[in-house]
């Protein structure tokens, strides 16, 4: 095989509108899909935590539905499966000049959904690591449990909550290649189809991967810097460590132990 440096070499330092506009989908997509997930973790959480039952129990069955099937047959239940049963049809839709598919939107709704799953775990687990005397406190000074949660547990739970959070974010950006399947072109449809139309399957899934270890590693690095500024004034942290550190996993946080095995 005759390796080609050319194509190789323009699908990297010179991308094409077409693999541009794959990467920033994908960007996209993982930041809003992320967003409902952490927004579904922290109301799965507060469900689990509840003293009221019915609550308890609408939490634990989101978790043993989204934890407990695979992603992929969740993304073509939600695009094809509700489609075809005639109970959503995902229209598009146009926001701000862009035309948003149905399959985008499915595929945005499926992966929230499923984050959420864990995020409620990531977040039940950060709230449970906080001295609950701290709620009593609050309450004592006549707060409500919302406000208490707000403004006491939650802020000193997001030093837990962050560095598993941030290695959720990384999984997302490459779970959204699952999106293929509907026909979403993200990066790694973008180069699914540049590879039909050159013959070069090499080159171009090797450019794929660089991309998205190029997109890991960006985040990596804010990660960590974030991990460094809620770490500040807490005695003996080292939370973040150093770039080699977090990108070759040379060590794991405390935070990344104590939420081993959420997934």
């Amino acid at each position: 095989m005759k390796f080609n440096t050319d194509a190789f070499g323009d699908a990297i330092f010179q991308p094409d509108q077409f693999i541009i506009n794959g990467l920033l989908l994908t960007v996209v997509i993982s930041v809003i899909s992320q967003i409902i997930g952490v927004v579904l973790g922290v109301l799965g959480a507060l469900g689990r935590l509840s003293r009221k039952a019915p609550l308890r129990w609408l939490s634990a069955l989101y978790l043993w539905i989204f934890r407990g099937t695979p992603l992929l047959v969740q993304l073509v239940f939600f695009y094809f499966g509700l489609g075809a049963a005639h109970i959503f049809g995902w229209p598009d839709l146009v926001l701000f000049g862009f035309t948003i598919t149905g399959a985008i939107q499915a595929g945005i709704v499926a992966l929230g959904l499923n984050e959420g799953a864990y995020m409620t775990e990531i977040i039940r687990a950060g709230i449970l690591s906080i001295d609950p005397g701290q709620m009593e406190a609050a309450k004592s000074l006549g707060m409500t449990y919302g406000q208490a949660m707000r403004r006491i547990v939650l802020p000193q739970a997001a030093r837990i909550i962050v560095p598993p959070l941030g290695n959720e974010f990384n999984n997302m950006l490459k779970t959204t290649a699952l999106l293929f399947v509907l026909g979403v072109q993200e990066l790694y449809n973008t180069f699914v189809i540049k590879q039909g139309n050159n013959f070069l399957p090499f080159e171009m899934y090797l450019a794929c991967a660089l991309w998205f270890l190029l997109l890991t590693t960006i985040w990596g690095v804010i990660q960590g810097w974030m991990e460094r500024r809620l770490a500040r004034g807490t005695p003996g942290s080292q939370a973040g460590g150093g770039l080699l550190d977090r990108l070759f996993s040379f060590r794991g946080s405390a935070a990344d132990t104590a939420t081993a095995g959420t997934h």
